[in-house]
């Protein structure tokens, strides 16, 4: 197995455009999912989404190095995507029933966010290098998200995080779907009425509007937790838009299928572009519970991530789609 490396996005050179969200924690060629046996999805919690002409990105990039636009238009087929986020919960039976280890595991660590540390250790302990805030925890996993002595007890309902993107198409196998691709995952969170964000173009803020789990305060030291939630949220919190899907933005970022790459012939998108090829990033949506308009816009729909595909982290999960028959989706 390579050794996770600690790079992070070296064709980004302003504040902003630092991918804060998830720090780069390895390069490796992820694995291929297992065979797992299927037929464990919820139907019942999978909203299905009729064929439609859509549109993936934004005329107005407020992100540009991250490929944000320009605005391209699309023809989808019929398909499926859970109303929820796997949670801890369904995580659990998976592994319950196959015996999986995550790349988390198999690592023996994983990044936590400083304030979920001890105060103490958290100068003590290798961090990320261009993103501190990332502290590496040993034993740090899935059902232990801050390391040993943490545990998932009560947090049945809350995402599974520390999912690399193998790990995550290994559950997807076994569930009988797989991960969606971003031109399903935008068009799902936009839902009927579209907008910059799930519920329309309000933006949140730190005091009376609060749509969904992002950090309110001054990142990374203090978070108010107006929201009611300081990290992760259950993940039916929050309304949810007009598909009925809960958390399409905030509280974790989900995986997609998709390689990540910048459509841009600019000299940062080609140097974007050969990181990303050179790491073998995969793409990541909706931001996460520790984004704030001063420093990581990217709860917005059209806002995107790349990162290697066995980076882990605690506010790293997804959600599944499915393939659908033109007579089963619904419009």
């Amino acid at each position: 197995m390579a050794t996770r490396t600690q790079p992070v996005d070296a064709a980004s050179t302003s504040r902003v455009d630092k991918p804060c969200c998830v720090p780069a924690a390895g390069g490796s060629r992820a694995a291929q999912p297992e065979n797992f046996a299927s037929g464990c999805a919820d139907r019942s919690e999978i909203v299905w989404i009729g064929a439609s002409d859509s549109t993936v990105g934004t005329d107005s990039p407020l992100l540009a190095i991250d490929g944000e636009g320009p605005a391209r238009k699309v023809r989808l087929r019929p398909y499926g995507i859970d109303r929820c986020a796997v949670s801890n919960q369904r995580f659990a039976a998976f592994v319950a029933d196959t015996g999986y280890v995550t790349e988390a595991e198999k690592f023996g660590w994983s990044f936590v966010f400083k304030g979920f540390v001890q105060p103490a250790l958290v100068h003590t302990l290798p961090a990320a290098p261009e993103a501190p805030w990332w502290i590496r925890i040993e034993g740090a996993y899935w059902k232990h998200p801050e390391g040993k002595g943490s545990h998932i007890e009560d947090r049945e309902t809350h995402p599974a995080v520390h999912v690399s993107w193998a790990d995550a198409r290994a559950f997807a196998s076994w569930a009988g779907g797989r991960l969606p691709n971003e031109a399903e995952w935008e068009n799902a969170a936009r839902g009927r009425s579209g907008g910059v964000y799930p519920w329309g173009d309000r933006e949140p803020d730190d005091s009376a509007f609060f749509p969904c789990n992002i950090w309110q305060g001054r990142f990374p030291d203090i978070n108010d937790a107006a929201d009611g939630y300081a990290g992760t949220a259950p993940v039916d919190s929050f309304a949810p838009n007009d598909f009925g899907l809960y958390n399409m933005v905030g509280n974790t970022w989900e995986w997609c299928e998709d390689p990540f790459r910048v459509r841009s012939l600019t000299r940062a998108a080609k140097i974007r572009n050969q990181v990303a090829r050179s790491q073998q990033q995969r793409l990541m949506k909706g931001g996460s519970h520790l984004c704030h308009t001063s420093y990581c816009h990217r709860y917005r729909i059209a806002a995107r991530l790349g990162c290697p595909p066995d980076s882990a982290t605690g506010h790293l999960g997804f959600r599944l789609a499915y393939d659908a028959r033109p007579d089963s989706a619904q419009p």
